[in-house]
């Protein structure tokens, strides 16, 4: 699913889109899948600061099983909406004070870490990702949960990482803007200190992959499909589309 946004103003860093991997059952012929990926929570900016929004969830639905969703990743937290959001993996907390990590899914994320205010430098905690806990932030920010590698596409690839927490060090400007989540990753957009823009979180995927023989030639939405990845025809949604078992 698409990530979460960092927190604006102290903010912590948006947990990553959730992620699900399964086998779907086998299906007749003509059945439609319709893909629907979620997109990434937009930054946000300013004063007294704002919390990072939710990503957008991701689905796969078609007649024959239950459609799958996975949940989007929870915005970081700020000065004044400081604990973190929850979503697939949590959003962490802000460094304005001691404020928990966003809870993230069951079986699709963790979650964000915590932070406690600590004199002279201080710093925000990391978003949750599909592989770990976001990173609790003290004197320095913590570091965003670690996301999970998958060679579905032939490539090995880290998928729903947790963006990286804001942090403000004794005689610095405290006015660092954060790094967007990886597009077509989930990963969670990154905290910002003060007037400045947080990290947007990066946009969701859907993939399925069929052996070569199994693969009808129809999809709607312009997906990526590549077929011969170790016998099989990958099929790689980056927005909206169907396909016709």
């Amino acid at each position: 699913a698409g990530g979460g946004a960092g927190g604006a103003y102290y903010g912590g860093g948006g947990g990553a889109g959730g992620l699900l991997t399964s086998s779907l059952p086998s299906l007749s012929t003509g059945v439609t899948l319709t893909a629907t990926v979620g997109a990434g929570g937009a930054s946000v900016a300013g004063a007294p600061g704002t919390r990072g929004p939710t990503g957008v969830n991701s689905t796969l639905a078609g007649s024959g099983f239950t459609t799958v969703t996975a949940a989007g990743g929870g915005g970081g937290g700020s000065d004044n909406q400081a604990v973190g959001g929850a979503g697939g993996s949590g959003g962490g907390g802000s460094q304005s004070g001691s404020s928990a990590g966003g809870s993230g899914t069951v079986g699709q994320g963790n979650n964000g870490g915590s932070a406690t205010a600590s004199a002279p430098d201080y710093g925000s905690a990391g978003g949750g990702g599909a592989g770990a806990v976001g990173g609790n932030g003290n004197n320095a920010a913590g570091d965003g949960g670690v996301g999970l590698q998958s060679s579905i596409t032939g490539t090995a690839t880290y998928y729903a990482g947790g963006g990286g927490g804001s942090s403000e060090e004794t005689g610095d400007s405290g006015s660092e803007a954060g790094t967007a989540g990886t597009a077509n990753t989930g990963g969670g957009g990154g905290g910002a200190n003060q007037t400045q823009a947080s990290g947007a979180g990066g946009s969701g995927v859907v993939i399925l992959s069929m052996p070569d023989d199994s693969y009808s030639g129809t999809v709607t939405g312009s997906p990526t499909v590549a077929t011969g990845v170790s016998g099989k025809t990958v099929i790689t949604f980056t927005g909206n589309g169907t396909y016709v078992t």
